[in-house]
């Protein structure tokens, strides 16, 4: 098998994980004897869990002398919460260490680390793919808040919920489903003051097995028993608290008004837009007030999927 075939198992490990992992990154890691053999194979599950090649060389034992290590993300090399992984590499006796892409964080540096203790290392392949993965993260430690994923559920006619201002099941349940699985990637999920008190929401994952719920929140002046509640406006504040939480991905649920606040303040990086097959003339339009005053002043996004989903259709975005 080649290096890319590796280290592409090495990414399917790090994406089986589900659930809160903030604020580490998903990491896969598999270790690959000289014959070819995969010797041992590793997962991050989040902050305080072993890395993934410290789960890898433990499964490798004395196997991982001579390994190949295939990392999705540069080894750390910092003494933490856990021991660095640069060490651990080379205390285990491994010969080479590929890894998709380098590490932003100050926790960078185990290359070099690892070069000078005599191992082989190298940058790549799937370098592409690796960014893409780890693109929220990345994203969240380049500019020091949460990258924001916005999720809007609306009819055909753009609105969130009835006149009578009954909102539940928009959409069918092939569509809620997939939202439990994007629930399932994200650090956080967070609500505005007027939607916890109408929709009284629980923001958890109950359709697939997470090693950690995400974090809850609630923006706004109110007592949300078992959330953690930011008060005030200030929506570019709020996100540098969950930021200091913690919270590196998080998914943005709200009403019109907290979903314009942060469209307004230019920090929805991913609109997840799902239209249902109803009409219903009058109700809460699924986004308040922006500002725009004329068609030429909209707000652009480039689209980068569409997918029926049910009989529900997916409109994912961002920003032109």
């Amino acid at each position: 098998m080649s290096d890319e075939s590796f280290m592409r198992q090495a990414l399917a490990l790090a994406a089986g994980v589900q659930g809160a992992v903030g604020p580490n990154p998903r990491v896969g890691c598999v270790l690959v004897a000289p014959d070819g053999t995969v010797v041992g194979r590793g997962a991050h599950h989040g902050a305080g869990s072993p890395h993934a090649e410290a789960v890898a060389l433990a499964q490798a034992g004395e196997s991982a002398r001579g390994a190949t290590a295939y990392v999705t993300l540069e080894p750390c090399n910092h003494h933490g919460r856990t021991p660095p992984c640069a060490l651990a590499l080379i205390d285990a006796g491994v010969a080479a260490v590929r890894f998709a892409i380098p590490d932003p964080t100050t926790s960078a540096g185990g290359a070099q680390t690892c070069r000078q203790a005599g191992l082989e290392v190298a940058e790549g392949p799937l370098a592409e793919e690796a960014r893409a993965f780890l693109a929220p993260w990345l994203f969240a430690v380049e500019h020091n808040r949460p990258f924001v994923t916005c999720k809007v559920a609306s009819t055909l006619d753009g609105y969130i919920a009835a006149a009578d201002g009954s909102s539940r099941w928009i959409t069918g349940p092939a569509a809620r489903s997939w939202v439990q699985g994007l629930r399932a990637q994200v650090d956080a999920v967070a609500v505005g003051a007027g939607t916890y008190r109408i929709d009284d929401p629980q923001l958890t994952v109950r359709d697939f097995p997470v090693v950690r719920q995400p974090a809850r929140y609630v923006l706004g002046d109110v007592h949300a028993e078992g959330f953690s509640t930011i008060p005030g406006r200030d929506v570019t504040a709020a996100l540098h608290t969950m930021y200091d939480d913690g919270v590196r991905h998080l998914l943005l649920e709200g009403g019109a008004t907290i979903i314009a606040a942060f469209l307004r303040a230019d920090l929805v990086d991913d609109l997840v837009w799902f239209t249902a097959p109803k009409l219903l003339g009058a109700g809460t339009s699924a986004v308040g007030d922006l500002g725009v005053t004329s068609i030429d002043s909209a707000v652009s996004w480039h689209v980068t999927a569409v997918e029926r989903i049910g009989d529900d259709v997916m409109i994912r975005s961002r920003r032109a």
